[in-house]
């Protein structure tokens, strides 16, 4: 076995051990909205399963407790609109490569009673680790071999959108740059024939005020 064998074998070694997803908790209070970003390059496949924690500290108060989520996309555009309650999952594809902005809210606040203040528990899953293998195997049929087979391969092709869209933000963050240095090599000679331009007219200026003084 060459080395690029043995490369091969690492590297999709380690496709099989990586989790594309992230897991997180924070507090939120009813009538809040907090937002974060996800970046991911076209066609990703991203799921979000959640459970709100209830805690308010007074007794007796039961209030039903409910989430919304808002996805827009990188044109701004609005890909999920979503009203769940204290648990459940919500996902959508992606349109377009670019950073979509999640907004996570629950219930607001009564007109009397203390304000509903939770705790959401969130896991996000992205690229092939959203998809639902065990389902994929009932209904295509497969066995564990395909299934893995299946689940590399899509980790693969994860990774190549990810190098894509890489690529194209490199190409696009490149063209900028180059873009931004010529204009201000262009305008650093625009000064420089500007001040040529202002010395010879002083000169000249100074030379005609000298000879209708008569002191050259």
């Amino acid at each position: 076995m060459n080395i690029k064998s043995i490369s091969l074998l690492v590297v999709l070694s380690t496709l099989l051990l990586v989790q594309s997803c992230s897991a997180l908790y924070f507090e939120l209070n009813g009538g809040t909205t907090k937002c974060f970003i996800e970046e991911n390059p076209k066609d990703t496949l991203l799921v979000g399963n959640y459970v709100l924690e209830d805690l308010n500290p007074q007794a007796g108060i039961s209030t039903p407790l409910a989430l919304s989520v808002i996805v827009t996309d990188p044109e701004n555009h609005e890909v999920l609109s979503k009203q769940m309650g204290a648990s459940g999952r919500f996902a959508f594809q992606t349109l377009i490569g670019g950073e979509y902005k999640i907004c996570i809210s629950t219930n607001s606040s009564k007109w009397f009673g203390p304000t509903i203040k939770t705790r959401l528990h969130l896991d996000i899953q992205v690229g092939a680790n959203a998809n639902d293998y065990e389902e994929i195997a009932k209904v295509e049929q497969l066995n564990n071999l395909e299934i893995s087979v299946k689940r590399l391969n899509d980790r693969v092709t994860q990774v190549r959108k990810e190098q894509s869209y890489q690529k194209a933000r490199e190409i696009t963050f490149r063209n900028t740059s180059e873009s931004t240095n010529s204009r201000v090599m262009w305008w650093a000679i625009l000064q420089v024939v500007v001040l040529c331009l202002t010395g010879m007219w002083q000169m000249r200026h100074l030379k005609s005020f000298f000879k209708a003084k008569k002191l050259v």
